[in-house]
């Protein structure tokens, strides 16, 4: 290999090399649908790892070659045809370097394997103070974007856009910042949240496939002001949102058997699952049985924490998303 590089993710280290300049990333990259940006809150260029990285990802591009891996540990070598690839691609997020590919999967599974860190799918919104994090978890749809914008409009910082992190040090939660980016769809900025939709978008895109059009949207500006939280008091959400809905339904899960399992469905989806690269590279997930049991154990922890409350699920339309939040008990609280 000729070329090397390193980069940073949180905890994580990784060393990257090709025997093609082209084929690594320039960090952070520009803001755009597939940046890792939309993932992590930072990305960071290093050189090559001195000591022992969580992986290191060899990639010889070739046009005589077929796409094939091979996994040895935490070493990952790759060779196929990828600039070629990368040209024809139908999704640029499912590539090496997109928000939904392999390192972006690999990432959250090094958090988990080796720094004890664990990701939600999810959202997060901090009150001024610090003191209380609520946690919007759900799946691509769910409307998470929803409640993100509204709490922003309602004065609520940002934390996290799309994954928030967190582990447990002792008798406490530790909670780290993630994506200050995030992926909307034009027909949402349009029709619910204008107030967010940047200048430069208003007159360049064509509203005729506005909810089929996503555009990465730079929310760092509502960021609030530490990058971790220290046991902030935490709500955890489950939103289903839809159009068209008069009235709202709002359910505590006062089970934690429950919880534990839509929190460990959520967390497991991304690092389990299997993934297409370029169209033509399937991989199996990441997970494993020992890597399972403790993801289980830790969330039963922190269901059981002193500073997490019964997480909530809740029905509603876009407009009225934090009404059964604010009119509840539970806003009183909040």
């Amino acid at each position: 290999m000729a070329f090397y590089q390193g980069v940073k993710i949180l905890f994580c280290q990784f060393g990257l090399a090709s025997n093609k300049k082209e084929i690594l990333p320039i960090w952070p990259g520009k803001i755009d649908v597939p940046s890792l940006l939309t993932d992590f809150h930072e990305i960071l260029a290093n050189d090559w790892p001195k000591g022992l990285a969580d992986a290191y990802i060899f990639i010889l591009d070739s046009k005589n070659l077929k796409p094939r891996y091979v996994n040895q540990g935490n070493y990952w070598y790759f060779e196929g045809p990828f600039l070629e690839l990368a040209k024809q691609t139908s999704d640029r997020r499912f590539t090496f370097w997109g928000n939904q590919g392999f390192l972006y999967r690999l990432t959250l599974s090094s958090l988990e394997k080796n720094h004890h860190v664990y990701s939600f799918h999810a959202c997060g919104l901090v009150d001024e103070s610090g003191k209380k994090l609520i946690v919007v978890a759900g799946g691509a749809g769910s409307g998470k974007t929803v409640y993100l914008l509204s709490g922003l409009r309602l004065g609520y910082k940002l934390f996290s856009t799309e994954t928030v992190h967190f582990r447990l040090v002792g008798n406490e939660v530790e909670w780290f910042m993630g994506s200050l980016v995030d992926n909307i769809r034009l027909g949402t900025l349009r029709h619910h949240f204008p107030e967010f939709l940047p200048s430069e978008f208003e007159n360049n895109l064509g509203w005729t496939k506005e909810w089929q059009q996503k555009v990465a949207i730079d929310l760092s500006a509502y960021k609030f002001t530490s990058t971790t939280l220290r046991s902030p008091e935490c709500w955890l959400i489950f939103p289903h949102i839809e159009e068209g809905w008069e009235s709202y339904q709002l359910n505590e899960i006062s089970d934690q058997r429950v919880a534990a399992r839509i929190l460990f469905n959520n967390i497991t989806e991304k690092i389990a699952n299997s993934f297409i690269l370029y169209d033509a590279l399937a991989l199996t997930g990441f997970d494993s049985p020992t890597m399972a049991l403790s993801r289980l154990e830790i969330l039963i922890k922190l269901l059981s924490h002193s500073k997490t409350r019964n997480p909530i699920e809740i029905l509603a339309n876009p407009k009225e998303c934090w009404r059964p939040i604010l009119e509840s008990r539970i806003g009183q609280e909040l």
